[in-house]
């Protein structure tokens, strides 16, 4: 029987695991290890060259010269990227704190205007 070791997961890496692994036939922790096998397949893999996507995600190197493995890297690696950075995003609030007016869509597809506040009202 193998052994487990505890470790700390992130909340949208849990809750990632919890739904692929539902529809998987997997637990959460089972999902995160399938994926973490995947992983280390990956690295160990002699079609993909880490100091290439590495060079690529810093922006030294073009996308185009990577293989189609390596591109697949990159891609998920820039998926992972953004989907954190929105995470952190909130621009109603950040225009808020700075008096700009913005637009939005609601739920039904209609352009809701949220007019500049005054100073006396950012600073309530």
């Amino acid at each position: 029987m193998a052994t487990t070791s505890p470790t700390r997961v992130d909340d949208e890496l849990y809750t990632s695991a919890k739904l692929v692994g539902g529809v998987m036939s997997r637990s959460a922790a089972q999902q995160i290890a399938h994926w973490a096998r995947i992983g280390r397949e990956l690295e160990a893999s002699p079609t993909v060259a880490h100091r290439d996507i590495a060079e690529v995600l810093d922006g030294h190197r073009q996308y185009d010269e990577l293989t189609v493995h390596e591109q697949a890297v990159v891609r998920a690696e820039w998926a992972e990227r953004t989907a954190e950075r929105r995470t952190d995003l909130n621009l109603a609030e950040k225009f808020d704190r700075e008096g700009r007016s913005y637009v939005e869509l609601d739920d039904d597809g209609n352009v809701v205007r949220h007019p500049a506040r005054d100073q006396d009202s950012r600073q309530a």
